[in-house]
């Protein structure tokens, strides 16, 4: 006779604040926020390459395209990401802390998507009324785009201020890594989807790349809103009188945020993490075509190393649970500084450029993947959206001035995108010294074992 399991026998629980988890809710609650992910992906992979095929289309330089695909968000984040952040962490409602400042730009995501959707004819449009004023359709159209994006930046830089510690609120830490490897197979696998069944028609059928992306997003990140519950949140001391001024609150963050050296040195390495990937990430489809290769073939090439990074992704995640996310980190980083520096002398047509951008993906993308529960494993839980934007702020105010630089740069250099490889390479070699500082200050901080992040 078969015997049935007991079932009075406690089952096995994650506990992260005040909430708990069997092993079914912890699933469930994984299959929710990588809905919304799913959403956040297939935005964030499809919409920013499809973007760049109409600007250039369009006749805009590479450092205009710079300027509004890296300066214009960097801007906005500045100044929005530090008070959506400050007063995350403060809010109280029946709803959660987090949850009301990420449901609120869905529409204006799903609106922005549409007005890129009809872009060229809202230029026309534009153009026709401005009359003898116009400066032709094309730089019709051009405004059209740059004031859609800017506005689907700006419910994007909300959405990201809070979501990092969405998942802190609601996902143990011990699982963190494994969850986040799970969030870059999502991404994967979406990005897998439109470079090989899109990519090459982008330019002709972008509208309705655009209008798909709106109803997914619409409907798939309402519903992981409508879905995750938060638990209570820790008490940080400002609730414990009354609501600070601006001018106290202006203190409060600026004291909490850059007040101690050791997160100062942590927005170092991520800001230059962040970096040494953007020259050649930005400006690879122009390198791509400057070289003879097709849009068609540069999508397979992605779809190739997203299908490798898929099997990657969470292992990887294991392995920063298990090592911690810092260490593999500066791996990574070693590795990818050989690969850019190579690259660079080593890409003279289509087919070492498809080698080095598929090596560049992977490997840039598995360091991505290692350090995405850093921010969760060295962060105070109570401030957590407070200093994390406080990074945000030297991480935009660098973005500003740095993208517009480099495409500047190439524009002087008559296009000759084989010099972002070294720049990335460069980057790479500054952001390692930062994380192997890093990593001597949280060694001395308890390490793996006895970390508490200052207060």
């Amino acid at each position: 006779m078969v015997s049935l399991p007991d079932a009075s026998l406690p089952k096995k629980k994650w506990h992260v604040g005040t909430l708990s988890y069997t092993t079914g809710g912890l699933v469930q609650l994984f299959v929710w926020l990588l809905c919304g992910d799913f959403a956040l992906s297939v935005r964030d992979r499809a919409i920013p390459p499809v973007m760049q095929i109409l600007f250039k289309n369009f006749g805009a330089s590479d450092f205009l395209t710079a300027l509004i695909f890296a300066s214009i968000p960097s801007g906005l984040g500045l100044f929005i990401s530090p008070v959506i952040a400050y007063n995350s962490d403060r809010l109280r409602t029946r709803w959660g802390r987090r949850i009301p400042f990420m449901i609120v730009p869905v529409p204006f995501v799903v609106l922005s998507t549409v007005g890129l959707a009809f872009s060229p004819q809202l230029g026309k449009v534009l153009s026709d009324l401005l009359g003898a004023s116009s400066p032709g359709i094309n730089a019709s159209s051009l405004l059209v785009m740059a004031v859609c994006w800017t506005v689907f930046e700006i419910s994007c830089i909300v959405t990201y201020a809070v979501l990092g510690a969405l998942v802190n609120d609601v996902v143990p830490q011990i699982v963190m890594g494994r969850f986040f490897g799970t969030f870059r197979a999502i991404s994967l696998i979406a990005g897998i989807a439109f470079f090989l069944g899109a990519m090459s028609e982008a330019k002709a059928h972008f509208t309705w790349i655009f209008l798909g992306i709106g109803a997914l997003y619409g409907v798939a990140f309402t519903l992981m809103c409508l879905k995750v519950k938060e638990g209570e949140p820790p008490l940080i001391v400002d609730d414990l009188g009354p609501r600070p001024g601006l001018f106290s609150a202006v203190i409060t963050y600026f004291r909490d945020g850059f007040g101690n050296p050791y997160y100062l040195c942590f927005f170092a390495a991520i800001i230059l993490g962040a970096l040494c990937t953007g020259p050649f990430n930005m400006f690879s489809l122009y390198y791509s075509q400057s070289i003879g290769m097709s849009d068609g073939s540069y999508g397979r090439c992605i779809a190739a190393s997203y299908f490798i990074s898929l099997f990657l992704s969470y292992p990887i995640g294991m392995a920063a649970d298990r090592f911690h996310p810092l260490r593999l980190t500066i791996a990574g980083l070693t590795l990818y500084a050989l690969i850019m520096g190579a690259g660079g002398f080593l890409v003279h047509g289509p087919v070492s450029f498809g080698v080095v951008m598929v090596l560049h993906t992977v490997v840039s993308g598995s360091i991505f993947t290692a350090w995405a529960s850093l921010s969760q494993r060295l962060l105070p839980r109570a401030r957590f959206a407070e200093i994390s934007s406080a990074g945000g702020i030297i991480g935009s105010v660098v973005g500003i001035f740095f993208s517009p630089l480099v495409g500047e740069f190439l524009d002087v250099m008559h296009h000759q995108y084989r010099y972002t490889l070294f720049i990335n390479s460069g980057l790479t070699v500054m952001a390692l010294i930062a994380f192997i500082v890093l990593h001597g200050r949280f060694m001395a901080l308890g390490g793996p074992r006895n970390y508490i992040a200052p207060e």
